[in-house]
């Protein structure tokens, strides 16, 4: 039974204004107020429109844009949390594939092979290592494969290539070297295939993701639409809500402007933001359980 504690919610109220979205806004968020109220001060005392003026009527077009502009902002973060959810389903399943093929080979070598065991127990987690500085080499500037366990695995790999299709062949050739000298038969070189092939296929589907981002004229479109929409709320929200229309307008403004920061965020699962899939932890694990096994 999962527990439940009120006072969760108290806590993440009284941190709001740590959320990460809210710091980014704060600026904005000032600057619509200033407006707001610049635009309220407008109406009401300089040009005294009085309830009969037209602009009154303005608010119909936010009732009607208001449906339209929620598709759009769902339509927009659930594409990017499926993006997101690919890329941990494909980690998850390295991490599985990892574990089996460990598994495997832990049951098909002697134990006496250990020279060949320790290369397995090093190659197995270092294309998990290999897969996530591949994916973040953009966002981080650390040295590949700097752990001297490592060490003897890569001097055969040329650092200006794809690293982790290298370290994929590698794991192949050692296999074929295994089936070559009788330590594995041709029935179990098929048993573990599918283990091997599917790094290279979790590291292509990855590669698409990182590679094929939102298409930018849809993402432009959502941002000018929201500042429109929200540069027009007052004009029209200030005959009923006189300057309280500042602060309705700033939590709108805040709400729509958040949820496209969001799906900005999570678009991109390997960015190096703190909400995107933990492809470094997930390598460690996958370190820890093929030590273990082996």
């Amino acid at each position: 039974m999962i527990s439940y504690n009120p006072r969760d919610w108290f806590s993440f109220i009284t941190r709001f204004h740590k959320a990460d979205t809210f710091r980014q806004l704060l600026p904005l968020i000032i600057l619509i107020s200033l407006y707001s109220a610049g635009i309220a001060w407008l109406e009401l005392y300089y040009f005294r429109l009085s309830e009969k003026s037209f602009v009154r009527n303005i608010p119909i077009m936010h009732s009607l844009l208001g449906f339209a502009i929620s598709m759009l902002l769902v339509f927009r973060t659930n594409t990017a949390y499926d993006r997101w959810w690919e890329g941990r389903k494909l980690w998850g399943a390295l991490v599985n594939n990892s574990r089996n093929l460990a598994m495997k080979l832990d049951s098909m070598l002697a134990p006496e092979e250990t020279a060949h065991r320790a290369f397995f127990r090093k190659a197995i987690p270092a294309f998990a290592s290999a897969l996530h500085n591949h994916l973040h080499k953009e966002q981080t500037r650390i040295e590949l494969f700097a752990d001297e366990e490592h060490s003897h695995v890569f001097r055969q790999i040329d650092e200006q290539k794809h690293i982790p299709n290298q370290v994929a062949l590698l794991l192949y050739r050692h296999i074929q070297l295994l089936v070559k000298e009788g330590k594995l038969s041709p029935e179990q070189l098929l048993f573990i295939n599918s283990e091997l092939q599917s790094f290279t296929d979790i590291c292509g589907a990855c590669e698409r993701i990182k590679n094929t981002p939102i298409p930018f004229s849809y993402s432009v479109f959502i941002k000018k639409f929201i500042f429109f929409y929200i540069m027009t709320l007052p004009v029209g929200y200030v005959f009923q809500l006189g300057f309280y229309v500042v602060p309705v307008v700033a939590f709108i403004f805040y709400v729509l402007a958040s949820l496209e920061l969001i799906a900005e965020e999570i678009e991109d699962p390997f960015s190096g933001d703190s909400n995107d899939v933990p492809t470094e932890m997930l390598a460690k694990n996958i370190h820890r359980h093929v030590a273990e096994i082996i």
